[in-house]
């Protein structure tokens, strides 16, 4: 079967090109040859192209550019000046940062601090810098902060390692096990070996042991002797074998615990437990709650906590949702989840009162938690009032910004990372007025991704029709109509998925409006006769839709026609999607919660809330995300699918 036919059939023959790009300004291609000169450190060449850039939009990035290259060398004055210049925007607070750098390295820490204080939005990296140069001025506060940062920080960037060095001799022993630990839970083992290697050397671990007990758990442990543990570096490898263990099999590791719990510390027993709890719960284990139990709540990761509360919900435990709520520290606990579930919790315990008040904490937030808590209120889900239309002189007005004129210019060029940099920091300080305007000047120029993200940052004044854009409409109306599909859940899945961006590609290779994988897109075409099917053509919007509004439609088919099955199998998998059921029904909003992966658990409440929003758009009537949600079917004892998981 040829393609042709087949979107002709569809409606779909409409031409659905991307968004054109304007035409190329005077000066663009001096820009781009002036970015891959620095790229490659050609400074004469940077310098030629940066003096023919005057008057473009760009050409503080060319100046920028000449002072980051060999910013070591640069004169500290023309540094300052520059900043001056750019006080306000991006450049200026992204070369400020860039000295940050190089003022550490030259151990200026008053000078560090002094230029700390004139960042607007100091990113991880500085945060880390000016700690480490209160500690060096001994400054007493800055050690707490050290402290906290070593205690939760994971992912430590770069600008971060000095920082976590100088702690590494400031923490006590308890600490630096306790860093250990949340590392080897994260499973990042290297760094978890760099700071062993700070303990004291007659505390440190045996190399070869502690590669055995990271590396080979099970037959370490298997030959192993109680008799042999002789101090607490040997108790702690036992429980770091026993967390490794755990990441495989839960049941294992907690007989192994069983085992060697009388030789362990309660401290590091304790961690055990909780690290097979969380590992459980990930798997929908029945034990999860019990392994949770026999473990401390001071002991767990956030992570930890987080997992807790979703083991109690998976097995109705609502005695158990409240106690691990009220046990979380005070920021984890402000979480909208946290606030709902626990309302829930106390609402389930007849305490009325309270779970109104938690309710009402959240309710009418624009999302997943806050539309459930209007609904436990009483209260359908409706939009906002429409703000006035942005007036001729508001648009003229972001037109004429000079921060939004970088953003376009970036766009123009395809240079999208740069162009959001510009874009997001243009924004952030803007009254609603202002948002609205930028947020029409993104639609006008189709950038639809900024033109939501700009609209979802009022705060009084409100445009959901720019928050919930519906382009396309002549083309994916009729695909959803084809495919027997609810039109408001599939915009509430592109939404998702690609901002509405044509040539929208994810890191792990999805494309297109509907962020279809390779396998997938290729799987699809060939089910449906598409013999002419190439995937250098899967960024065409026509063919994109036609795909993966069939594959939308394959994947409710095999999911009981469940449009929170299908949400979570887009993301992640017909077989996952399965697996995650219960073996009771279960309410939508608690299989959303305990979706084992984060980035699907994020992305299925984001898709549900987006099609209650949509379907209040297309039909102007109130509508209800728990009906949405409704009940997930048990797990059948028998399962044949017919969708396949595909890379």
């Amino acid at each position: 079967m040829k393609l042709r036919p087949i979107l002709a059939g569809l409606g779909l023959v409409a031409c659905l090109a991307a968004p054109l790009q304007a035409q190329e300004m005077p000066g663009d291609t001096q820009f781009v040859a002036a970015r891959e000169a620095f790229r490659v450190g050609n400074r004469p060449r940077l310098e030629a192209l940066a003096a023919e850039l005057r008057g473009h939009p760009l050409a503080d990035y060319a100046d920028y550019y000449l002072l980051r290259q060999g910013i070591e060398q640069q004169d500290p004055a023309a540094i300052q000046a520059f900043i001056q210049r750019q006080t306000g925007n991006y450049l200026g607070e992204r070369l400020r940062t860039d000295w940050l750098r190089v003022l550490a390295k030259r151990e200026d820490w008053q000078g560090l601090l002094q230029h700390y204080a004139q960042l607007k939005a100091p990113d991880q990296e500085a945060r880390c810098l000016a700690i480490q140069a209160r500690l060096q001025l001994r400054e007493a506060a800055a050690l707490a902060e050290g402290e906290s940062l070593w205690l939760t920080l994971h992912e430590v960037p770069e600008g971060c390692r000095p920082l976590m060095t100088l702690m590494a001799d400031k923490v006590s022993t308890d600490q630096l096990w306790a860093r250990v630990r949340l590392l080897v839970e994260m499973n990042k083992l290297a760094p978890a070996r760099q700071v062993l290697a700070t303990l004291p050397p007659a505390h440190q671990p045996d190399p070869k042991q502690l590669d055995l007990a990271l590396d080979k758990a099970a037959p370490w442990l298997a030959r192993l002797s109680p008799a042999s543990l002789r101090g607490r570096t040997d108790r702690e490898l036992v429980a770091l074998a026993i967390q490794r263990l755990s990441r495989n099999d839960p049941a294992f590791a907690a007989e192994q615990l069983e085992r060697w719990g009388s030789h362990l510390g309660e401290q590091e027993k304790a961690w055990a437990w909780g690290q097979i709890g969380l590992q459980a719960a990930r798997r929908h284990m029945d034990h999860a709650g019990e392994w949770f139990r026999r473990s401390q709540p001071a002991l767990l990761s956030d992570e930890g906590r987080e997992w807790q509360v979703r083991a109690a919900l998976r097995s109705r435990d609502w005695v158990g949702v409240r106690r691990s709520i009220e046990s979380m520290p005070a920021g984890l606990q402000e979480k909208p989840e946290w606030v709902y579930w626990l309302g829930r919790a106390y609402q389930a315990g007849g305490r009325q009162d309270q779970a109104r008040q938690l309710f009402e904490r959240i309710a009418g937030q624009p999302s997943f938690y806050g539309n459930l808590a209007d609904e436990e209120l009483g209260r359908r889900i409706s939009i906002p009032p429409r703000a006035q239309p942005v007036t001729p002189q508001e648009l003229a007005e972001a037109r004429a910004h000079p921060g939004l004129t970088r953003a376009l210019a970036f766009f123009r060029l395809d240079m999208r990372l740069d162009a959001i940099r510009e874009w997001n920091w243009s924004i952030r300080d803007m009254d609603d007025r202002q948002l609205l305007a930028a947020a029409e000047l993104a639609q006008r120029h189709q950038i639809y991704d900024r033109a939501i993200n700009t609209a979802d940052r009022t705060r009084n004044q409100h445009d959901y029709t720019l928050r919930f854009l519906a382009p396309f409409d002549d083309q994916v109306r009729p695909a959803a109509r084809q495919q027997a599909l609810d039109e408001a859940w599939v915009y509430g899945l592109m939404r998702q998925e690609s901002r509405f961006i044509t040539n929208a590609r994810s890191s792990v290779g999805a494309s297109g409006l509907m962020q279809l994988m390779p396998a997938t897109a290729k799987w699809v075409a060939r089910k449906i006769g598409l013999k002419d099917y190439d995937h250098r053509r899967v960024n065409d919007p026509e063919i994109n839709l036609l795909l993966g509004t069939t594959y939308m439609r394959m994947v409710m088919e095999d999911l009981d026609n469940h449009p929170v099955l299908a949400s979570a199998a887009y993301n992640a998998g017909p077989g996952r999607a399965r697996k995650w059921r219960a073996e009771v029904p279960l309410e939508g909003a608690i299989y959303a919660e305990t979706i084992p992966f984060s980035e699907t658990r994020d992305y299925v409440k984001k898709v549900m809330s987006n099609a209650v929003y949509y379907s209040v758009l297309f039909n102007g009537q109130p509508a209800s995300l728990r009906a949405r949600l409704g009940m997930v079917p048990a797990r059948p004892a028998v399962d044949t699918p017919k969708t396949p998981d595909l890379p």
